[in-house]
């Protein structure tokens, strides 16, 4: 059993907290594959120094909105620098995806800006009477 290395591993509460997640997020991701925790003799979950990154990297990426398998596929691409054709397909898929949702929410920033516009001017107009 691995033992609890003070300078490198973190506790659960510690990676949520450094991570912005919940404990019960880390869990989730564990169950779901994309996080991997060891344990100490007692049980208690600890991980790597590179953890929160790892852990932002899925808030990013789940934000984004790719489904768990979809970071699951792409998560040892990030590991080892290299993927396979499949993974970049998926990588490039995603990327479309991602670019097509920004283009449509700068579209509608622009509509909201248009009118926030209107709007000031026209409560300007009857302030002024």
């Amino acid at each position: 059993m691995p033992q609890l290395h003070e300078k490198t591993d973190l506790r659960i509460g510690d990676v949520a907290a450094r991570a912005g997640v919940s404990p019960r997020a880390l869990r989730y991701y564990e169950e779901e594959r994309l996080l991997t925790a060891r344990r100490t003799p007692s049980g208690q979950r600890v991980y790597g120094e590179g953890a929160v990154d790892r852990v932002r990297l899925i808030q990013q990426l789940y934000a984004a909105g790719l489904p768990s398998r979809s970071i699951l596929t792409l998560l040892p691409c990030v590991d080892s620098g290299i993927a396979t054709e499949e993974m970049l397909e998926v990588l490039v898929t995603e990327r479309e995806r991602i670019s097509n949702s920004m283009r449509e929410l700068e579209q509608a920033r622009s509509q909201l800006d248009r009118i926030i516009s209107v709007t000031r001017e026209s409560n300007r107009q009857d302030a002024l009477g």
